[in-house]
């Protein structure tokens, strides 16, 4: 349960930056049927997984406008490993992700059924719609505090020393793109579980998240993300 929680959460922090769109963000879709498929890999190349998004519902209110995204993970065998909803507010000047979208919503609802009591807390991950190479952007995390029958389990995600190193020109299965390169750093605390990690991050204006690279913290290389297909 501790690897699926881990995978979950890093699916959402380290693809907050996958859409694009051209009326409201630069790196996000505010466009309802757009969607997005990914291929996950492990450091051996080996196909690990699927991930899918999908804009389901885009509303607008005054200079804000808001979208719910559906992401729904596979494994390698095509079976449906955990699925989730999150919400996104663009300003005009970017967008903010709530943070309490980043605990997949199956889980939460699977932990309330079990009579599990939750309080997440943070704050929202944020992506301007201006980058330029040396800009530091904002960290960003995520707590949640679970509670049932006197047991108690914290899990913190915290994304730090997020930059932007430079561009390159990268190819996948979906083409070829000029992209905006993204480090971080993220640190996860599971009860006695501790991971430190670090992400290296490939986003096309119009395009959005074209490739992630995960890391260990001695810096070996544990997976990749690349984009599969995309539809608007």
């Amino acid at each position: 349960m501790k690897k699926l929680i881990f995978l979950s959460l890093a699916c959402v922090f380290t693809s907050f930056m996958v859409f694009s769109q051209s009326n409201c963000s630069t790196f996000y879709p505010m466009e309802e049927g757009a969607s997005y498929s990914y291929a996950l890999y492990n450091k051996k190349n080996k196909l690990e997984g699927t991930t899918d998004y999908k804009v389901s519902e885009v509303n607008s209110s005054g200079e804000n406008t808001y979208a719910t995204l559906q992401l729904n993970f596979r494994d390698a065998k095509g079976k449906n490993a955990f699925e989730s909803n999150y919400n996104i507010t663009c300003t005009g000047d970017g967008i903010k992700i709530d943070y309490k979208s980043l605990f997949p919503s199956q889980m939460q609802q699977q932990y309330t059924d079990m009579g599990l009591e939750m309080d997440i807390t943070g704050t929202d991950v944020e992506l301007p719609n201006q980058l330029s190479v040396g800009q530091d952007l904002k960290d960003a995390n995520v707590n949640v505090k679970m509670k049932m029958s006197g047991m108690n389990m914290n899990i913190d995600v915290n994304t730090i020393d997020r930059k932007v190193i430079g561009k390159e020109s990268v190819t996948t299965a979906a083409g070829t793109f000029d992209c905006f390169v993204i480090t971080a750093k993220t640190k996860s605390k599971m009860m006695m579980a501790n991971q430190e990690m670090s992400d290296k991050l490939w986003l096309s204006e119009g395009v959005g998240m074209v490739k992630q690279e995960t890391y260990n913290k001695n810096g070996k290389l544990l997976s990749r993300m690349e984009l599969s297909q995309f539809a608007k």
